[in-house]
């Protein structure tokens, strides 16, 4: 069966820390580029697949620097993803940006495991990556409460047949018109509707895809070892997992947030990657992402021994990277110029 066969996550090394939530901030030349990139390497070492062999990149983002310029193309190029034509500098591959606000990345896991799995003529390997530089407006301007969660970072999953660490056991997909956030075009932050983004957006869509999958897959909570979800804050992923009756020791190795900040596109997937970093193998995990305007994706991983055999290539782990012991703590001042590149 198709699965993951390796993953990496970037975090940037320089914090916000504001009572209990640490988030998450780039550097002034970082952005969501540089976190896809670092991200995609990370999941190549671990991997242990040659870049060569992928045949295809997704990466989502809801903060791509540029307007009209993917970046899929950039991580392509850095990353020599495909065969590399060096006469013409090209790479053949081909790359796709998407968006879908935080469910970006988590909506082509199955397009990419469809395409490995493809019976005629199968992609050796597809890399899905999500990354972003969580945006919000200053504190006391509209939408400024976002500005207490916002993160910085990504992540990126590499999908094959080959020696891979979680099987895919099942999917579900749910989506509908919710204008609970969003960003005009030529606005620099985003809006949202308040408490209207709770109970008919996020704690709908989740719930829904949660409760519907483990029915397609004639499952219980008490048959699932770990939960993930989309964390846009601490409160909601907890309430999330206890509506659909998961226990805190189930839903808590994936719980990132308070580390990070919402990093988005990044925030599910990064949720995946610390419960990756400690499953133990034939461990059922499930993720269901979140995505405004609005969706959500609910996947079923079992986990192989191979997650065990190449633990040892992860040294950039999910709690390496929020322990950091070079972490630089910034003010709010910084934090802000940091996010807008100033």
């Amino acid at each position: 069966m198709p699965g993951i066969v390796g993953y990496g996550v970037y975090i940037s090394r320089f914090r916000i820390k504001e009572g209990a939530m640490e988030r998450s901030v780039p550097f002034i030349d970082e952005d969501a580029i540089t976190a896809a990139v670092e991200a995609g390497k990370l999941a190549l070492i671990h991997s242990g697949v040659d870049s060569k062999l992928i045949g295809k990149i997704y990466v989502g983002s809801e903060s791509n620097p540029y307007a009209v310029n993917p970046i899929a193309s950039k991580v392509a190029q850095v990353l020599k993803l495909g065969e590399e034509e060096k006469a013409e500098g090209v790479q053949g591959v081909d790359a796709v940006d998407t968006e879908f606000a935080c469910k970006a990345a988590t909506s082509m896991f199955k397009d990419a495991m469809a395409l490995v799995y493809y019976p005629k003529d199968p992609m050796d390997y597809v890399i899905v990556i999500g990354a972003d530089n969580a945006q919000a407006a200053p504190r006391g301007e509209p939408g400024g409460e976002l500005d207490f969660f916002v993160g910085f970072g990504g992540a990126a999953f590499i999908f094959g047949m080959k020696d891979v660490i979680a099987e895919v056991e099942g999917w579900y997909s749910c989506t509908s018109d919710t204008p609970d956030f969003w960003r005009r075009d030529l606005e620099p932050y985003p809006r949202h509707g308040g408490r209207f983004t709770g109970e008919p957006a996020y704690f709908k869509h989740i719930i829904k895809a949660g409760r519907k999958l483990m029915e397609k897959m004639n499952l219980k909570p008490s048959d699932i070892d770990y939960f993930v979800c989309h964390q846009p804050n601490p409160a909601f992923p907890a309430r999330a997992a206890g509506a659909l009756g998961f226990r805190p020791e189930q839903y808590l190795p994936g719980l990132q947030v308070s580390k990070f900040g919402n990093t988005y596109s990044g925030s599910s997937p990064i949720g995946l990657a610390a419960i990756l970093d400690q499953a133990e193998p034939h461990k059922r995990v499930m993720i269901v992402s979140y995505g405004s305007g609005a969706g959500s994706d609910a996947y079923l991983f079992v986990t192989t021994s191979q997650i065990r055999d190449k633990r040892g290539r992860q040294k950039f782990t999910v709690r390496y990277q929020a322990e950091n012991r070079f972490i630089n703590y910034i003010d709010y001042a910084t934090y802000r110029r940091f996010k807008e590149g100033l």
